[in-house]
């Protein structure tokens, strides 16, 4: 509207901040290289954050890069979510609309939700899923948009962001990847005080290596002078320039209003407060012009030249002359899309904190009445969140709550649920001021099954205040603010303590229970048992199908059985009744699973297949999240590892593409799991860094760690195996035992205690686990657990102080055995092992059951386990028979697979086997070899003959001293000895090497 307009007082030369801009040349020359760049720029208000930015621009598009910014407005604070990204991406696609359109195909109905430009919004997806979803395929849009280009994305003045745009800031610094992109954020340093919402943001990224903190700090005199003398055009006296300094403290931007005030003839020293300096050149305009500036303040951060002629209700020329006087004295700038902004915060702060309580709010109310007049003049994704903060800071009750409540419903839909919490909070507050014959035109929007108040009660006409509190509840929950939701639902069931309305308080202690387990105060089964209660002997209804599918996934993750089983299949029947489809497919997936757990294995397989597939047909993406999980784990867990690998390769794409990240990072560590049991250790590895990378919950972390436990276990890297121990529990936590999860780590926990020497520890971590329980189900985990735990007590036989534990474990390991199916090939295999391994525990040497173990584990696919088995069959070849010639097959065949995948410690047990029996390990199968070396197979470790003598005391259980006294030498040659030792054997202590030398059988059989 006004064209150019000449304004001299920001300097025309860039003062200081040389070490701040090279820096940032420097992360863009790394962009340009391909590795993304993530930077924050602090400082207080007017220091020159801005100023510094724009000059890293001029950089970088002399370069050829594509810039956008976005900034952040006060009104966030009213639930406007991702305003900066959705100003940046608009940016984008004005300036990219092509690549734009080609990065986000496939996904425009999700990414809508940040730009509407892209076209109508999909099915809304409810849940915490729902934004890690949208989030991630933020993330690739602008990887994409990056893969070929350099990309800078601006986005400013975080000290106003909503907490969607927090959130998905945080998400970007930690997902990003690839792509020539830099990211930088500027914040008032000044402005965050200790309670400020943008605190725990900045303490979580100053943890991230990759993001770069840059703090502005003032002015020194000498660059004061500088700036001056660009402003003035010319050198500053020396009176001015200390009047100046002294009074600014070298803020940038108070240097600047302070000069203007000198070049306008307003002498600096006329005012003792900077707020009244920032309105000198204000109260120096016209009245008119004063009245538009004042009008502008109340706006917003930027004002549309239409709404602004209507709210002044000047004609159109005045309006125009007063908004070019305003500019020209460089209070107020043009903005592109015909509408008007203050130059600096600062100054349209200063002016809206001198508006009176009632112009302020007589001025809200104009711009309302203005908005609903003409909405076109505003952005559609902005229209109703600025409409509803108008209404409500004019103080009309009666105008504003529909309005909010609108504004609660886009926010909903567009996934930013924190915004949505705060504008049903703004609602619970203006409900008791707004009018009866408003409250009755109030209406629940009509998707039921996305919008929970409508399934959390009776359904009825008129939207309540329990309808509110519902909705607030699972706002609060998806928005990561457990804690109010958690008050929110104990005031509503306080509430229907008054009323009779048992389904809607089941629902609210559904909500209990789930926000019990997050929060880690318990399993959450008391709040789902009393759920269940309320609604017995009610009619069917979405209600109860929801109380009964949690009910059995609590059931399948805590106690997997026959009750489970029953409350799936009713959940089922009760979905089906009132045609809650994704509540039934829920149901079915958890049916499925359990029903394969109980024996019924290809009908459950079938169950799950038939649910995932229409879960894809429907783009049911929480039910596809949560079958890729679970098929792939249930197909592991029938031995079925080579489908369970297609099935979650599959997973994997379906995530990838709908930005599960969370999801495929689970998803990844099954099948890491399945890659290690066909012996494919080093893809597994493969899959685990690159699940890392996706995991954001807790559990999934957890889950990652259990499998890098596992491999480092195989392995033989201790240490490492009891750091993944240890992180997988610590990110499980203890508040939600599951068996899933306690029973494999046991088993590892014990393995390397037993291996360590520890044998108490391991037999207190099997105890422990054996007290907990393995409920029906759990075979998978349990056998595994008891075979390791007989093992453990096989190799310390002869040990000295063994035998005092060891009938307790063995009887423990029979009676918990006869509890547990054996339905599937790898599971019958696992029980014929455990008979193997009894037998020598006991003493027993028995041939035929090895060599059973190790057909059935071969025939299942499993090679690890049939290096093991093969290895305990050599073994017991020769203590029964001494038959090398038989033995040298099932020993060179253990040693080759042990060898391949890369298992250091079952390698060596057969290698040092090989030696002892004089087996030649390269024999063909079925063939011995006689001219094997005859020297005593201890030998083959390296130990001297003295070493030899030592090794076979410290076997013994005696000490150095007592070692001195048996060999005639003195405590500390012993003590050198056995240091020697420890390091030819690789182990850590006298223990270890002890339960080693039994192990090996190095110095005869043992003795029990």
């Amino acid at each position: 509207m006004l064209g150019r307009v000449d304004t001299r007082s920001v300097s025309p030369v860039f003062v200081g901040r040389t070490g701040e801009l090279t820096a940032l040349t420097a992360a863009l020359a790394r962009a340009d290289a391909g590795e993304p760049q993530a930077l924050l720029v602090s400082g207080e208000a007017g220091v020159g954050k801005t100023r510094l930015v724009e000059e890293l621009v001029d950089t970088a598009c002399s370069r050829g890069a594509v810039v956008a910014v976005g900034g952040c407005v006060e009104i966030g604070a009213d639930g406007l979510p991702f305003a900066p990204f959705s100003t940046a991406l608009r940016s984008l696609l004005r300036r990219l609309p092509d690549e734009l359109i080609a990065a986000a195909d496939g996904q425009e109905g999700e990414l809508a939700r940040i730009l509407p430009e892209l076209g109508q919004s999909g099915r809304e997806a409810l849940g915490e899923d729902a934004t890690a979803r949208l989030f991630e395929l933020t993330v690739r849009l602008l990887e994409r948009l990056a893969a070929d280009r350099t990309v800078v994305l601006v986005l400013e003045d975080l000290h106003w962001s909503d907490a969607s745009t927090r959130n998905l800031l945080a998400y970007l610094f930690r997902a990003l990847r690839r792509g020539r992109l830099v990211v930088i954020a500027t914040y008032r340093a000044d402005d965050i005080h200790r309670r400020h919402p943008l605190r725990p943001l900045l303490a979580e990224l100053d943890r991230l290596r990759s993001v770069r903190h840059l703090e502005l700090s003032r002015f020194t005199r000498a660059e004061v002078a500088t700036q001056l003398a660009g402003i003035l055009a010319a050198e500053p006296g020396a009176a001015l320039l200390d009047e100046i300094f002294t009074r600014s403290d070298g803020n940038a931007f108070f240097v600047e209003e302070l000069a203007c005030s000198y070049g306008t003839g307003c002498s600096p020293g006329l005012t003792e407060s900077l707020r009244d300096v920032l309105l000198v050149r204000v109260e120096a305009l016209p009245d008119h012009a004063q009245r538009v500036v004042r009008i502008v303040a109340e706006g917003g951060t930027t004002v549309e030249h239409p709404l602004l002629l209507a709210v002044s209700r000047l004609a159109e020329d005045d309006l125009i002359e007063a908004l070019r006087l305003a500019v020209g004295a460089n209070i107020l700038l043009p903005v592109d899309d015909n509408s008007y902004r203050f130059r600096h915060s600062l100054v349209r702060e200063a002016v809206s904190d001198d508006l009176l309580p009632g112009e302020r709010s007589r001025l809200n109310r104009r711009y309302a009445e203005a908005l609903e007049a003409d909405p076109g003049g505003v952005c559609v994704d902005v229209r109703t969140t600025r409409l509803a903060g108008y209404w409500y800071n004019a103080h009309d009750a009666a105008k504003a709550l529909p309005v909010v409540l609108s504004a609660a419903v886009e926010a909903r839909r567009r996934y930013a649920y924190s915004e949505q919490l705060r504008l049903l909070e703004r609602a619970m507050e203006l409900w008791d001021d707004a009018p009866p014959e408003v409250l009755a035109t109030l209406r629940p929007p009509d998707d039921a099954e996305v919008y929970p108040a409508c399934a959390s009660g009776t359904k009825t006409s008129a939207l309540s205040y329990l309808d509110l509190m519902a909705e607030a509840t699972v706002a609060a929950r998806f928005g990561g603010d457990r804690e109010r939701a958690l008050a929110l639902s104990k005031k509503a069931v306080r509430v229907l303590e008054r009323d009779t309305d048992p389904l809607r308080a089941a629902w609210f202690w559904t909500q209990r229970s789930r926000l019990t387990q997050e929060l880690t105060r318990g399993d959450g089964w008391d709040e789902l048992a009393t759920a269940q209660e309320l609604v017995r002997g009610l009619p069917p209804s979405a209600v109860h199908a929801d109380i009964l599918v949690n009910i059995a996934s609590w059931g399948a993750l805590h106690r997997p059985g026959p009750e489970a089983l029953a409350a799936a299949t009713r959940a089922v029947e009760y979905a089906e009744l009132v045609g809650a489809e994704t509540i039934e497919l829920h149901a079915r997936l958890t049916r499925g699973w359990l029903t394969a757990d109980a024996g019924g294995v290809e009908e459950g397989l079938a169950e799950m297949y038939a649910v995932r597939d229409r879960a894809v047909e429907i783009g049911e993406v929480g039910v596809i999240g949560r079958a890729g999980t679970n098929l792939p784990s249930t197909l592991e867990a029938m031995g079925r590892s080579a489908e369970a690998v297609a099935a979650a390769e599959l997973a994997i794409a379906h995530c990838h593409q709908r930005g599960l990240a969370n999801s495929e990072g689970w998803v990844r560590g099954n099948l890491a799991q399945s890659l290690t049991s066909l012996g494919r250790w080093t893809e597994a590895d493969r899959i685990l860094d690159e699940a890392a990378g996706l995991a954001h919950s807790r559990k999934t972390r957890g889950l990652i760690a259990d499998r890098r436990a596992e491999l480092a276990l195989r392995r033989g890297d201790l240490t490492q195996a009891r750091v993944q121990v240890d992180a997988a529990r610590a990110f499980y936590g203890t508040h939600d035992p599951q068996p899933q999860h306690s029973i494999s780590l046991s088993r590892m926990a014990m393995c390397v205690a037993a291996r360590e020497g520890r044998l108490a520890d391991a037999r207190a971590e099997f105890e422990q686990a054996v007290g907990r329980g393995f409920p029906p189900g759990t075979q998978r985990y349990a056998l595994p657990l008891l075979c390791a735990a007989v093992a453990m007590e096989a190799g310390a036989l002869g040990l000295p102080g063994s035998a005092g534990g060891r009938a307790r474990i063995l009887a423990a390991v029979r009676a918990e055995a006869k509890r547990l199916p054996t339905v599937v090939p790898v599971w019958q295999a696992y029980g014929l092992l455990l008979d193997a391994e009894l037998a020598r525990a006991e003493g027993r040497t028995d041939p035929e059951l090895w060599g059973r173990a190790a057909l059935a584990f071969e025939r299942a696919g499993r090679p690890y386990e049939t290096a093991v088995a093969q290895c305990g069959w050599a073994a017991a070849l020769l203590d029964a028979h001494g038959n090398r010639s038989a033995a040298a097959g099932p020993l060179a065949r253990a040693h080759a697979l042990a060898a391949g995948l890369g298992a250091r410690p079952l390698a060596e047990e057969t290698a040092q086997l090989a030696a002892r029996a004089r087996i030649g390990l390269d024999a063909a199968p079925g063939e011995g070899d006689p001219t094997a070396d005859d020297t005593d197979p201890v030998r083959a470790l390296g130990l001297t003959p003295r070493e030899q003598d030592v090794l076979r005391l410290v076997a013994a259980g005696h000490t150095n001293r007592r070692i001195a006294e048996e060999l005639y030498i003195s405590p500390k040659t012993a003590s050198v000895h056995v240091s020697n030792i420890l390091g030819k054997l690789g182990v850590s202590g006298r223990t270890e090497a002890a339960a080693t030398a039994h192990r090996l059988r190095l110095f005869g059989d043992p003795v029990a």
